[in-house]
């Protein structure tokens, strides 16, 4: 078997990530249902979490694909607390993190305070 250059990996990744795969798929949605009200994460932990690092865009494009009303999809955010929606679903999610009592610093979430530490993908059943 060959060696996979960086960008190659990165590409395999990517295109990977947007393919259906229901196993990948209901452990995010475990670990997303296990962040509690008032608490946040982010695609990239959720991703690694479930035992999918670098499925950060995974995790994202089931959020989008998911029924709003089936998982905590204000919960997961980007990187640093910040909120990846635009428009009035970035303004949505904002109100219903605060609704939730979550605290901004501008645009970010303060990840100090309202992070939710999550468990290896191996201790949820």
């Amino acid at each position: 078997m060959r060696p996979v250059a960086p960008q190659n990996l990165k590409r395999r990744i990517l295109k990977d990530s947007l393919r259906k795969n229901e196993s990948r798929d209901a452990a995010f949605r475990r670990i997303i249902r296990s962040v509690p009200k008032g608490k946040v994460s982010t695609y990239g932990k959720v991703a690694a979490t479930a035992g999918y690092p670098l499925y950060h865009r995974a995790v994202a494009h089931l959020l989008r694909s998911a029924p709003i009303h089936g998982l905590p999809w204000q919960r997961i955010v980007g990187a640093g607390g910040e909120i990846k929606l635009r428009g009035e679903a970035a303004a949505e999610q904002r109100l219903r993190l605060s609704i939730e009592g979550v605290k901004f610093r501008g645009k970010r979430v303060n990840m100090e305070l309202y992070e939710h530490p999550l468990r290896s993908w191996e201790t949820l059943e």
